[in-house]
């Protein structure tokens, strides 16, 4: 028979800049094949060996705003001139068919998520909230610095919305403060392995349960008085 398996999640990780969050779901994506990462629209052109409906689904600013006021999307936002979006067909499908569905989000689209979910409950039932950061604001410039890929003027711009976001920690079900990639990974599975158990998600053993009929309980006779019974007189 057929093993029954839990009711699909959608995993939503946020973070800060530079606390690890692309490469924590990576990791994660390569541990979990059962995982798949929800795909974005946008309407920025594809860069190089970027492939439409894997990387990103490449749309037309007028198809995007078309679905933005058809109600398309989940949640939505602009950044540098280029329309981003996650659509709820696009988390629907993937939970519908069994398959745990994995977000990578900022602060702010968490937030809009969360909202939204409460409205969709299929989505509502599915989403568990983690929040990565690390253990200090300086260890957090440190990585930012490491990576080599921005000036002292962003990294300090980055470091300066950081305490914003890390300030809404509280929102999320979960957090997990980082410290290396094999420790937020362990970290990270341990808590999908918790929600798979979650009694709301899982299905009843397929058993028979068989009550045990136990004997009556019986009093214990009581001496009788007089008779035949013989009692030892005091000296």
């Amino acid at each position: 028979m057929a093993e029954k398996k839990p009711a699909p999640l959608m995993i939503l990780i946020s973070a800060p800049s530079g606390a690890g969050k692309t490469t924590l779901c990576e990791l994660l994506l390569q541990a979990r094949p059962d995982m798949a990462r929800a795909v974005t629209c946008t309407t920025r052109e594809p860069r190089k060996g970027e492939v439409d409906g894997v990387d990103y689904y490449f749309l037309k600013a007028e198809d995007f705003l078309r679905r933005v006021q058809a109600g398309n999307f989940l949640e939505h936002a602009t950044v540098y001139g280029n329309s981003y979006g996650l659509l709820k067909s696009e988390l629907l499908s993937k939970l519908r068919a069994g398959k745990d569905v994995l977000l990578n989000v900022d602060v702010q689209g968490a937030a809009t998520i969360r909202a939204a979910a409460e409205e969709e409950p299929e989505l509502k039932r599915a989403l568990v909230t983690v929040f990565l950061t690390t253990p200090s604001l300086e260890v957090l410039e440190a990585r930012l610095k490491n990576r080599n890929a921005d000036d002292a003027a962003v990294i300090k711009k980055r470091l300066a919305a950081a305490k914003q976001e890390v300030a809404q920690w509280k929102n999320f079900e979960y957090l997990v403060i980082s410290t290396s990639k094999a420790e937020d990974l362990r970290r990270t599975l341990a808590v999908v392995e918790a929600e798979k158990m979650r009694v709301e998600r899982s299905h009843a053993p397929d058993m028979e349960y068989v009550t045990l009929e136990l004997p009556a309980k019986t009093e214990p006779k009581k001496s009788q008085q007089g008779g035949s019974q013989h009692r030892k007189r005091p000296e």
